[in-house]
């Protein structure tokens, strides 16, 4: 199995077809990197379409000693703040249908779980598109600070410590939202 490295250094060398396997491998990824910043199923479907075309129109750009997944989610980024300068950000979370009540014993610990899972949602989703970004990258990605580093254009270190303040400000968002007094 080639690594995703190899892979694009074909497709930029001209092999297109094996955009395919990539797309296998990152699109499910980079749906859940689009829902949890705009919490739009349509509007993520989209822009993971967006990343493969632009991935495949900018494919030169690609340099041999990069990550291909920083390099990819470099491009999700452009693709997801274009889409921003184009409309107002949608943060709207559908509620419209809530979760049945249980009567099993543990059903009031399973509610409470998906409240606080609702409010962080919501949280999440009133930061800035900067900090969301940090965290889905970090936390949900799974990306390293020297993967953003070059992303962003900074080294580690400052990605960590934008990363804490991210993480500040969710813990604060969280607590007004909850109405508790923040840590």
């Amino acid at each position: 199995m080639s690594s995703d490295e190899a892979l694009m250094l074909e497709i930029r060398d001209g092999e297109v077809g094996k955009l395919s396997i990539l797309f296998e491998r990152h699109h499910r990824a980079l749906f859940n990197f689009f829902l949890r910043l705009t919490s739009n199923r349509e509007l993520s479907e989209d822009l993971v379409q967006d990343v493969f075309l632009r991935i495949l129109k900018y494919r030169d750009t690609y340099l041999a000693k990069t990550s291909f997944t920083a390099w990819m989610y470099q491009v999700a980024r452009s693709a997801h703040i274009d889409n921003l300068r184009k409309k107002k950000p949608e943060h709207a979370w559908n509620e419209d249908f809530p979760e049945p009540v249980s009567q099993e014993p543990q059903a009031d610990e399973r509610v409470r779980k998906k409240q606080e899972v609702a409010l962080l949602e919501r949280a999440l989703a009133s930061l800035p598109v900067e900090k969301r970004e940090l965290l889905i990258l970090t936390r949900f990605r799974n990306l390293k600070y020297q993967e953003i580093g070059q992303m962003l254009g900074c080294d580690a270190n400052a990605v960590k410590l934008r990363v804490y303040r991210a993480v500040r400000s969710l813990g604060e968002a969280f607590a007004e939202l909850s109405g508790e007094k923040a840590i």
